[in-house]
């Protein structure tokens, strides 16, 4: 599942700026495979988080995946067109922050809580021995 869309960084960003780091043969014009790519390996990244406590596909993306989704796949774009700026690495530093505290369960995504599960660890329970060796 992708997170978000080319829309949803045009949103936060602007064309223009999406423009400068998303035009690769340099026509006017962003490129969308390179944005859809980056967004791809965006979702993926955040549900290499987020699949720690939920499970995945998630049946809802909430907002703050999209969010999130938006500066990760911007920030990678950033890096590879040489643009990445010290405001567009805080973004992404704070978004790996947000998802390392889901996968930890500080803070919810806000959706129904999966049941919890053992870690694989088998316990066997026995009355006490009678014989010896």
């Amino acid at each position: 599942m992708v997170y978000a869309t080319q829309q949803d960084i045009e949103n936060r960003y602007g064309v223009d700026a999406l423009l400068v780091i998303a035009d690769r043969n340099e026509d006017q014009v962003v490129d969308a495979a390179v944005v859809a790519a980056a967004l791809e390996d965006a979702s993926a990244e955040i549900d290499s988080y987020v699949g720690a406590k939920y499970p995945l596909p998630l049946a809802t993306a909430p907002r703050v995946l999209s969010q999130l989704c938006a500066d990760i796949a911007f920030y990678k774009l950033s890096a590879d067109a040489d643009a990445a700026t010290e405001e567009r690495r805080k973004r992404y530093k704070d978004a790996l922050d947000l998802l390392k505290r889901f996968s930890r369960g500080e803070v919810t995504l806000g959706l129904p809580q999966p049941p919890q599960t053992t870690n694989g660890v088998a316990y066997i329970q026995s009355k006490p021995r009678h014989f010896k060796r």
